[in-house]
């Protein structure tokens, strides 16, 4: 029995390095296959049991394939953008067909092109499979589920726009520009400075709409003298040096004649009120005043933190609140050299022509409709709403491209030229515009200006920078694949729009997985059901990007395994030829 068994034996051992030697000319063949794993010829016995210890029955030899899908192959560089390698754990989900019976299938092959129709397809003509990306970047709630993923299609019949979502400037408006005032015009008004009034400076801001059209809207500027209840003298020319008293300026101001001034205390808090008086020599008492700026003096001493007296550009006196939500009030007490011809002539308060002088625009909402600026709730709130600086105020009007005013409203600048304004609950200080109808038929869009790099210094008014999102219609010029696995189309105009993101799959035993034709695999029981990750997530590896992964063959280790191989085989055969040799002689035994 033993002698025929060693036949069987032989035969087995024939077999097996037959099946290891098919499996080593396969993993020479695909050598230059990208994404090939090779698999090994690991051998097991096969024992045959004797019940007597003095008794030997030869048994055989099995052969199973191992395959070596974890390890990682080679990766080479290429000039596609839709070419990608993995560099770690995990594979790609592919499918033969967009045909909802299809299964999915698992490669490492991501030489990846467009076809006809757009999809992306690897050099097997499997079909790459991704999450879809919306327009605020996010992925499906169920991207752990095979269902989530959908057919990498990049076609674009037409070409892609970016309407503008924000706009980024960085402006200075000169601080030493003269302040528009309403009181002094021909008619006296309040604010808003109306359009008819020159700005002091303005800047063309091009945006793009939904349609992919160049929208320019127009940013004016304009100082003004402040939404604080303030008064403005007729006078004119005015110099600090000037006499009040036998003055060129106020010649009808007599000595002896007086005025008062009314103020809060505080806030909302108790009145109250100093007269003045106008002297001919040196002053000898408080209150009394021979020049423009010993009346600056004693209000500016009087009235800290709540008044502030000072000659403009145009040489007024301007009395002007520090705080937004006061009140004053200037009275003649003793002739009238605050309202007779060639004396300080002030300015009645245009809104209730008197010379009570209430605040003109309020600072912090809620913005009525019957406001002075409606629209100021478009605009940053104030940081220092209360005490803002007196003379860094500017009216900044954004008009649409047919003349109209999209909004209006202040802007306020501290002591030193930084903007005075509180960012919003993402940190960023903006004009926001809701709903601009651009009249072409695009759709209503809502923008943002930033405007945190506004700032305020002497020195001429001008745009440091300019920048904004959007971009005009522009046609694909490429597609590519980056590190993040996000498929990226590149457009004429200098957009991009981030259309899907690969999944990296991984699996318990990824080396349980069925080959199939093609450099791709199918789950088992044995590998374990799949797992979705984003690349870098969850132990999956990341992508290199214009570049595949080759064959982790070793031609080397290969050749090697076949010489013993065919050592091996040809030791079988020696085995058959002896027990063949020894059964004919037994044979021959008569």
């Amino acid at each position: 029995m033993s002698l025929f068994g060693a036949l069987f034996t032989g035969v087995s051992s024939l077999n097996v390095q037959s099946q290891s030697m098919a499996i080593i000319s396969n993993n020479i063949a695909n050598v230059n296959t990208t994404g090939f794993k090779r698999a090994e010829a690991a051998f097991y016995s096969l024992v045959t049991s004797e019940g007597r210890l003095t008794r030997y029955s030869p048994g055989t030899v099995a052969v199973s394939r191992i395959q070596r899908v974890n390890q990682q192959g080679p990766v080479q560089q290429t000039s596609s953008g839709t070419d990608v390698a993995v560099s770690g754990n995990g594979m790609m989900p592919v499918k033969r067909s967009t045909a909802s019976d299809q299964e999915y299938l698992y490669t490492r092959s991501g030489s990846f092109s467009e076809d006809a129709q757009g999809l992306l397809r690897n050099t097997a003509g499997f079909v790459l499979y991704a999450w879809p990306i919306d327009s605020d970047g996010n992925l499906p709630s169920a991207q752990g589920d095979l269902t989530s993923l959908v057919p990498a299609d990049v076609a674009f019949l037409g070409g892609l726009t970016r309407p503008t979502n924000v706009a980024e400037m960085s402006i200075n408006l000169n601080a030493a520009e003269t302040e528009n005032n309403p009181h002094t015009y021909t008619v006296p008004s309040q604010l808003p400075i109306p359009g008819s009034q020159n700005p002091d400076f303005s800047r063309t801001l091009r945006v793009y709409d939904t349609l992919g059209a160049s929208e320019d809207m127009t940013l004016q500027f304009r100082k003004v003298v402040g939404p604080m209840a303030y008064a403005t003298s007729g006078a004119t020319a005015l110099e600090g040096s000037d006499l009040f008293v036998g003055g060129t300026s106020t010649p009808a101001i007599a000595a002896g004649n007086q005025f008062s001034l009314t103020v809060p205390l505080s806030a909302a808090g108790p009145l109250v009120t100093q007269t003045y008086t106008f002297v001919a020599g040196t002053p000898a008492a408080a209150n009394e005043v021979q020049t423009v700026q010993d009346l600056i003096n004693e209000i500016n001493a009087d009235f800290p933190n709540r008044m502030e007296l000072r000659i403009n550009d145009n040489g007024r006196l301007v009395f002007q609140a520090a705080d937004v939500r006061d009140t004053f009030t200037l009275a003649n007490v003793t002739g009238t050299p605050l309202t007779a011809a060639n004396t300080l002539q002030m300015i009645a308060d245009p809104s209730d022509a008197d010379f009570t002088y209430d605040a003109e625009a309020p600072t912090a909402g809620p913005y009525l409709a019957t406001d002075p600026y409606p629209t100021q709730g478009d605009f940053p709130a104030f940081q220092n709403a209360n005490n803002p600086n007196t003379q860094g105020w500017w009216q900044m009007t954004i008009l649409h491209p047919d003349g109209s005013t999209l909004s209006e409203g202040l802007l306020n600048f501290n002591g030193d030229g930084t903007i005075n304004a509180t960012p919003d609950a993402n940190g960023n200080i903006r004009i926001n515009l809701t709903n601009i109808d651009w009249g072409n038929g695009s759709d209503p869009q809502d923008l943002q200006i930033d405007v945190e790099r506004f700032s305020q210094f002497q020195s001429e008014s001008s745009v440091i920078f300019s920048d904004q999102d959007g971009a005009e219609l522009g046609l694909r010029t490429g597609v590519e694949i980056n590190r993040d696995g996000e498929v990226i189309a590149r457009f004429s105009n200098g957009a991009s729009a981030t259309l899907y993101k690969i999944p990296l799959i991984t699996f318990a035993n990824v080396n349980g997985l069925k080959e199939v034709s093609g450099t791709a695999y199918s789950e088992t029981e044995e590998s374990g059901e799949e797992n979705l990750r984003e690349a870098g997530r969850g132990g999956a590896g990341f992508f290199e990007p214009s570049t595949t992964e080759n064959s982790n063959v070793d031609l080397a280790d290969e050749f090697a395994k076949m010489i013993i191989t065919q050592r091996a085989f040809s030791a079988g055969t020696k085995v058959i030829n002896t027990a063949d040799q020894m059964t004919e002689e037994l044979l021959r035994l008569k």
